[in-house]
């Protein structure tokens, strides 16, 4: 088979390798069908991953059709089409007790520790494996990974009923977040640089967009919400300025969700948090929400579609590279076929 791998920072190759094969009782084996790239996959590609180890076969965001199940695995059969769950957490730890798996303190995750999901045939246990609907396409499913993001994000952010939320960027994690917040009732204001993705956001249901080039965000919000400013804030750019501004652009009792893994530092003073008592939260990964956007997706209820800007085929991985890093206003979510 053959395998898309970063043997070290700024060298990609695709590689043959064998197909690996079912070694315990629960393991099933996938053939890939389609995969997301994602931002974390391009960090590790630059070598700005802190916490990606090399050579690595990158990718988190697979979905294929089963064609082979361990012997112990009564309930999935071949010809099935699943996403698999990158985490693999200890199940030891203060965090994995706590039931935050995400947060273990020895997380892998596949295509960042562990090899992932670039690669024509994969083999993850059952417990990492979720069924869709035949109904619901490759390159579609293939967004399934990202909206358990969002979902944990706006589970994290305790987005209630007509809360303003303001969300700081509307690429693909942004705009997923768009719509889970929409769905959990919130009034959501997003901000970027692109026209076109804003026009994806009006689209996906927001309710209001701000270009910073055209409007200052910070005035913007305050005159939607009537000078309160946004109840939840979520930062999709995850830069230091955009955290500063996260901080100053909340309400008083309001939650500021950061999602980003720069070292970087922001400068923030006390007295902002204080004074309006703010919840800063982190928010990593997911906690067994695949169930519920699997849900979404065969109800439906989301529509990842519009999120897709190209669909390349994993042999072309290097174009899908190239724009990327050269074109990243013209592209919104770029998803890999094999």
């Amino acid at each position: 088979m053959k395998a898309i791998i970063v043997s070290k920072p700024k060298e990609l190759q695709i590689v043959e390798r064998e197909i690996p094969k079912i070694s315990e009782a629960t393991d099933v084996l996938v053939r890939i069908k389609a995969a997301g790239i994602c931002g974390s996959d391009v960090h590790i590609y630059h070598g700005t991953s802190p916490v990606a180890t090399y050579p690595r076969v990158i990718g988190h965001e697979m979905v294929g059709e089963v064609i082979d199940i361990g012997k112990e695995v009564d309930d999935l059969k071949i010809g099935d089409k699943v996403v698999i769950e990158p985490m693999i957490a200890c199940g030891e730890c203060y965090a994995c007790k706590s039931g935050r798996p995400n947060a273990c303190a020895s997380l892998k995750v596949r295509g960042c520790h562990v090899d992932g999901g670039f690669q024509q045939y994969y083999v993850a246990p059952r417990k990492n494996i979720f069924k869709f609907d035949d109904s619901i396409s490759w390159e579609e499913a293939a967004m399934i990974e990202p909206y358990t993001i969002a979902d944990q994000i706006t589970w994290r952010a305790d987005i209630r009923k007509d809360d303003y939320v303001f969300i700081i960027g509307a690429g693909p994690i942004g705009l997923c977040v768009l719509e889970m917040a929409k769905l959990k009732g919130g009034i959501c204001i997003i901000s970027d640089f692109n026209e076109k993705r804003l026009q994806v956001a009006k689209e996906l249901g927001a309710d209001y967009v701000i270009n910073p080039n055209l409007e200052d965000p910070l005035a913007k919000v305050k005159d939607i919400t009537k000078g309160m400013g946004s109840n939840v804030t979520i930062d999709a750019v995850c830069l230091p300025k955009t955290f500063e501004q996260a901080i100053e652009i909340t309400s008083v009792a309001g939650r500021v969700m950061c999602l980003g893994f720069s070292k970087d530092t922001s400068e923030i003073a006390q007295l902002g948090i204080t004074i309006k008592e703010l919840d800063i939260r982190g928010s990593r990964h997911q906690t067994h929400k695949f169930e519920n956007v699997v849900q979404l997706f065969n109800n439906r209820k989301l529509q990842a579609k519009k999120l897709i800007s190209n669909v390349i085929h994993f042999e072309d991985v290097d174009k899908a590279m190239d724009l990327i890093e050269n074109k990243p206003n013209e592209i919104c979510k770029i998803v890999l076929t094999f």
